[in-house]
Parts: C-alpha cells; sequence; structure tokens
C-alpha cells in the first residue's frame, strides 16, 4: 500500500522573527518540505502570535508550502484571510470546530488542503467520521500553545489508530504530528504512522539547518521501511 511521503515542516514559532524572512529561506534551502506557521489567539490557547500579515511576508520569503495551524477560536471566520495569504494547507482543532465536516469543506472550498487538529487529551474517534473529507490529520504530541515542551508518548496510539482508518478509507491522508519532534522522537512517531513532521527547536536551535533536516528524514524512513 502506497502511503504519502515523509515530510519535514520546521516550525518558524521557533524561529529567530527578528530574521524571520532569511529564517524561512534558510530552512526552504536547506531541504524543508513544508513551512509550519502557528497562530495563537491568547483565548483557545494562552499565547498570542501572528496574523495574515505576517503569513503573507513569509509566503513572499519561500515557495514551500505554507501549513497553517489555527490554535484560534471560531477558525471559520478566518480561514478566507489566512488562505489569501498564503495559506495551502490549513489546520482547525475539533475541539473549536461544532461543524468540522462543513469547516473541513469550506477550506477546500478555497483552494487549500484541509486539516484537522486533536489536541493530546482529544480521542482519535473525533476525526473518525471525516477520514474521507480530511487532506491531514494534526496529532499534537504537546498541549498546544507553547514551543519548547516534551513529547507525549501516549499519542502515539491515536496515531495507529488513525493511520489504520486511514489506510482503509483514504490512503494519501497526511498524517502529521506537531510537539516534541526531534532526534529522539521521530522514529516512534514514524512507525506509528506519522508521514508528517512539525519541528520547531530541535531545527533552529541548530547551526546546519540542512543536515538535521536531512538526519530528521533519514531517521524517519528508517523506521517506517
Amino acid at each position: 500500500m502506497s502511503r504519502p511521503p515523509i515530510r519535514i515542516a520546521p516550525s518558524i514559532l521557533a524561529s529567530d522573527f527578528g530574521r524571520l524572512a532569511e529564517e524561512v529561506a534558510a530552512v526552504s534551502d536547506a531541504g524543508a518540505d513544508w513551512i509550519h506557521v502557528d497562530v495563537m489567539d491568547g483565548h483557545f490557547v494562552p499565547n498570542l502570535t501572528i496574523g495574515p500579515p505576517v503569513v503573507e511576508a513569509v509566503r513572499r520569503a519561500t515557495e514551500r508550502p505554507l501549513d497553517v495551524h489555527l490554535m484560534i477560536e471560531a477558525p471559520e471566520r478566518s480561514i478566507p484571510d489566512y488562505v489569501a495569504a498564503g495559506a495551502a494547507r490549513v489546520g482547525v482543532h475539533v475541539e473549536t470546530c461544532p461543524h468540522l465536516h462543513r469547516t473541513l469543506g469550506q477550506i477546500r472550498e478555497l483552494g487549500a488542503r484541509a486539516c484537522a487538529v486533536l489536541n493530546p487529551a482529544t480521542p482519535a474517534s473525533a476525526v473518525e467520521t471525516v477520514i474521507e473529507d480530511a487532506d491531514q490529520i494534526l496529532i499534537m504530541s504537546v498541549n498546544p500553545g507553547f514551543g519548547g515542551q516534551s513529547f507525549i508518548p501516549q499519542v502515539l496510539d491515536k496515531a495507529r489508530q488513525i493511520r489504520a482508518w486511514a489506510d482503509q478509507r483514504n490512503p494519501e491522508l497526511e498524517l502529521e504530528i506537531d510537539g516534541g519532534i526531534g532526534m529522539a522522537t521521530i522514529a516512534q512517531a514514524a512507525a506509528a504512522g506519522v508521514n508528517a513532521f512539525v519541528a520547531g527547536t530541535a531545527i533552529f536551535r541548530e547551526d546546519d539547518y540542512a543536515a538535521i533536516i536531512e538526519s530528521l528524514r533519514k531517521e524517519a524512513e528508517r523506521a517506517r521501511s
């Protein structure tokens, strides 16, 4: 059975925001598949980050797809603005979407890839009915809102369950994980069926972005082969 390829998505939350365009260009040139952009509203999560103008600036700095993760309340109100700003993939939390199927459809109608996001304590069953309606599922392996947290291994059972559903009903589904991903944890996630990996501090704390991205990719490919 064919599954989506391994994808490495550096999270700009861990980059030097004073040199944001340079940082985005650097990880793009170093082999990043996607650029992961965390949007936080200070309500759904305790932190406050960026809006559509910054996403638009990131879009100008790279040709890589922007993987925009909306950690915000009532995301359906803001989705058009983020797609217009350049988001190629838009993730919405199931915890904020009482009409998840409709919201995923909204994203697709606007021309972006639709992603449903699960907090660590949210069960896999929350996305079981939208496996065919999503292009991507993102599993949070830390509690959202801050970078640099430790990986929560219990979410791997959730990954295995979602990948099993996807293998049966939507084999092209991208299964992504975000939180505490680095050389010590990426193999566990890949073995559980994850193919897309958000990494922040694991990449941006290194001097050689190309070397760490390649090392992460090889470790994930080894674990799932």
